[in-house]
């Protein structure tokens, strides 16, 4: 009872300590307890105990003894405590700590409780600002999740911003056309193209197939009364474009634009283009510029009017000022046996023409000769082409003829690239002077001033040559004819001579002309679309004009986003290369060590930078508005300048029509000709332009540096096998003989389903560093990424051999296996599907 009693009054006085220390202001210093009267102590200590002093001494501190559970102590007990305690709260803080008997007993207790509290409170600040701290991340990361999750759901929602600008509306009118894979997923990859035909992989993937079928014959826009029309033309066209001619659409319609604010070197550019479109007064004009430039060179013995001029002044004249080059060509660049010093030196390169006359390889006799199937349309075109000019027919068969066996002579001198190749005939050195020597016919040294000019040409001077045979022949056969004196008054030479420059200056003349060179390649069995006349202009343009193409080209191509695309494919595309499984590690560090090393940027020019410049270079050119003829010769001359410029460019000119990576050094080039529409656009949503040349890019990328990966990596051939099962059980094709994929089957469905695996993650990574992104036709983003890839189908690819299925499949595959898609995309009633496996 005694220890009862002790119990009792000591957990009166924590209670009772516990509510003075609510109400204090600060604990009691040191000072203040020494100054406590003892006698509470010594009548506490006469008190019996059942406890060791030191366990007493070690008890908490009041404040943490207050929250002891109340149902420990007696009832009695409590009842009796609450009294004193709200007496004691309704004292003033003096009278409250000399009435308080536990402050007597907090100062028997010494200092330790105190420091202990001191101790504890610091703890409980540092856990409150821990906690504190933790709960305001988790607020910011709750928030940041919140918006996503919004976002995504406004997404799926329909609800996103959509694009308004006018090739958004182009890209829109041209998306409605194409069938949707979440509205008919049973068979929309055979109508990917558009409903009312199959893509060109669907028709057993004929070569060429759609690339020109739609396209009208001969494109001669008038003013604005056929611009609904050709609006209406050019979205068929455009579902079946390859992306070279994309690059020239876009091209023309810069060229044909009415931008009145541009540069004189611009304005002579499309000056030139308008004047070859202009076929009416081509037509009028007809055979009568060409006829007054014979006279120039001193006539021909056709029309009985001829000078007998010197045959290598003629020649050269030709080189110079035409570039006709009618017994040899002529090429600048470098010595590959010098390419591994680094060098940047370039050289002339000497090679054996394009005959006119068609010839054929004799694998027995090892030589070339004429195409004996094809030789009566020739001779009929030689005919004809005597006519347009005016030339009796009397004396036609006698300079055709005379043409036709000089023609035969050269023919079998010549060799194909394959055979001087395996003969080792390729870029043999010589010096100008030691040529001179071989083939004397050729005044090589005034031949190549002339072609070069102003460049200085020495005899001393290497040139490199790709076939010695033929042009030692060549020389000899000049010679033997220049010889005949029974010919001279024939001239049989400038005859040659005279039909080549023809052959030159054939797309300034009329259509008479080009309608016998066709009928001539038809016969050879060239059965290809006539080509455009907005397309043979815009490339007749690029000979002389190429600068001023690449200067408007770059005006309009968005570098940063262009960048942005880029850098974002390559780098989910080394993200992939790890997730792969190799064949053995030596192996896989070197294919990631060589993706590694490269630096993608867009490839541009530095050479003309300015409209000034281009001003400056383009200055005396002067052009003719009804005059294509005089404007062509001024177009040769130009196209003479460009090819000197080789000699001095550090770096190979820019190719503008390129359209497809390459590596240069250390270097992954992306030409500018990529990024145009309808496969890009700055103001494109970013879904539709990772959708279609995101994956083109991917594609480009494995095929540039895989091209053996299915011997490389275990990865391709189940991929392919997997994605193939699926295909087979969606065309309820399971069991029916299909042949298994061949190895380079299983290579090619593999790029593309990895392309679009890459294009996506690159796209997702786009949107989750640049939150928000604009639509079409209220598509949500991940919808139009992929109803924008389904139009890979409609583009022309040099693969599609190759890929023994459509690519937009690849939607369902990638589908079954990513929960991002609208929906998932099954055909009802084809069971086969539920059991597919996931690629």
């Amino acid at each position: 009872r005694t220890e009862q009693k002790l119990a009792a009054r000591v957990t009166s006085n924590i209670k009772e300590d516990a509510t003075s220390w609510i109400y204090r202001e600060r604990p009691p210093s040191a000072k203040n307890m020494s100054k406590t009267p003892t006698e509470p102590e010594s009548q506490l200590s006469a008190q019996p105990s059942s406890q060791p002093e030191p366990e007493r001494r070690l008890q908490p501190p009041p404040a943490f003894l207050l929250s002891l559970p109340a149902q420990d102590l007696c009832q009695d007990q409590q009842q009796t405590q609450v009294q004193p305690q709200l007496q004691l709260i309704s004292l003033p803080p003096q009278q409250l700590s000399e009435s308080d008997p536990q402050h007597q007993y907090q100062a028997q207790l010494g200092e330790e409780p105190n420091l202990a509290w001191i101790s504890h409170r610091t703890l409980l600040l540092f856990l409150l600002g821990f906690f504190l701290s933790v709960a305001i991340l988790g607020l910011i990361y709750y928030t940041k999740q919140s918006l996503q999750t919004e976002s995504t759901n406004n997404n799926q929602a329909g609800t996103v911003a959509p694009c308004l600008s006018p090739a958004c509306q182009w890209a829109s009118a041209r998306l409605s056309m194409s069938v949707d894979p979440f509205t008919q997923p049973c068979d929309y990859f055979l109508f990917t193209c558009g409903s009312d035909r199959p893509s060109p992989a669907t028709r057993e993937r004929q070569k060429g197939e759609g690339i020109h079928g739609q396209r009208r014959r001969v494109v001669q826009p008038k003013r604005a009364g056929q611009r609904k029309e050709r609006d209406a033309t050019r979205l068929t066209e455009e579902k079946m474009l390859d992306r070279r001619t994309a690059l020239l659409q876009y091209l023309r319609d810069i060229l044909e634009s009415n931008d009145k604010l541009t540069s004189s070197a611009v304005q002579k550019a499309k000056g030139f283009y308008h004047s070859c479109l202009d076929t009416k007064s081509i037509e009028t004009a007809g055979a009568e510029p060409f006829l007054t430039l014979i006279q120039t060179l001193g006539g021909w013995a056709v029309s009985g009017q001829w000078n007998q001029t010197d045959f290598n002044s003629t020649l050269s004249l030709l080189m110079r000022n035409y570039s006709t080059f009618p017994f040899f060509n002529l090429y600048v660049g470098k010595d590959p046996n010098e390419i591994a010093r680094r060098t940047s030196r370039r050289y002339i390169q000497i090679d054996q023409p394009d005959l006119l006359i068609p010839i054929e390889w004799n694998t027995k006799t090892q030589k070339s000769q004429a195409k004996t199937q094809t030789l009566r349309p020739f001779l009929a075109s030689c005919q004809r082409y005597l006519a347009l000019l005016g030339a009796p027919p009397s004396s036609n068969m006698i300079h055709i003829g005379m043409f036709i066996s000089l023609s035969s002579e050269l023919a079998v001198a010549a060799a194909p690239l394959p055979y001087r190749l395996l003969k080792g005939q390729l870029y043999q050195r010589m010096t100008i002077k030691e040529l001179q020597s071989q083939a004397p016919a050729i005044n090589w040294l005034g031949c190549l001033q002339a072609a070069f000019h102003p460049l200085p040409i020495r005899q001393q001077d290497h040139v490199l040559l790709h076939n010695i045979h033929y042009i030692v022949q060549m020389s000899h056969i000049i010679g033997k004819w220049l010889n005949k004196h029974e010919l001279r008054s024939s001239g049989p030479l400038q005859t040659y001579m005279i039909f080549n420059l023809l052959h030159t200056l054939m797309p300034a003349l009329d259509s008479r002309f080009s309608e016998t060179a066709r009928n001539v390649l038809v016969a050879l069995g060239n059965t290809n679309d006539l080509v455009p006349r907005w397309k043979s202009c815009l490339l007749e343009t690029d000979k002389g004009f190429d600068s001023v193409l690449i200067h408007l080209l770059r005006q309009r191509i968005t570098h940063r986003e262009a960048e942005e695309i880029i850098q974002n494919i390559f780098s989910s595309l080394k993200t992939k290369l790890l997730e792969l499984k190799w064949t053995d590690q030596k192996t896989h560090q070197f294919v990631i060590k060589k993706v590694q090393s490269l630096i993608p940027r867009l490839w541009t020019t530095t050479e003309i930078s300015s409209e000034a410049e281009l001003d400056h270079h383009f200055s005396k050119v002067s052009l003719s508005e009804h005059s294509f003829f005089s404007n062509y010769i001024q177009l040769l001359s130009l196209w003479q300048k460009r090819r000197n410029k080789l000699f001095t460019q550090q770096t190979e000119g820019d190719d503008i029509f390129s359209v497809r990576p390459f590596v240069h050094d250390n270097e992954l080039m992306f030409p500018m000709g990529m990024f145009v529409p309808p496969f890009f656009h700055p103001t494109y949503p970013r879904a539709m332009n990772y959708g279609v040349l995101g994956f083109l890019i991917a594609r480009d990328i494995l095929r540039l540096l895989l091209p053996d990966i299915h011997t490389q990596s275990e990865s391709v051939r189940a991929v392919g096998e997997c994605v193939w099962t699926r295909y087979l059980a969606a065309t309820e094709k399971v069991g029916g003989g299909e042949l298994p994929l061949s190895a380079a089957q299983q290579q090619e469905v593999w790029v593309q389903y990895s392309a679009l695996q890459i294009a996506l993650q690159a796209y997702l990574q786009s949107l989750q560093n640049h939150p928000g992104d604009t639509s079409l036709s209220g598509f949500s983003h991940i919808h139009l990424f992929l109803m924008s890839f389904s139009q890979v189908n409609c583009y022309s690819d040099t693969y599609h051999e190759v890929m023994p299925l459509e690519p937009s499949f690849l939607i369902t595959v990638i589908c079954a296996k990513s929960d991002l898609c609208p929906t998932r995309l099954e055909c009802r009633n084809k069971s086969q599907q539920h059991s597919s496996p996931t690629c």
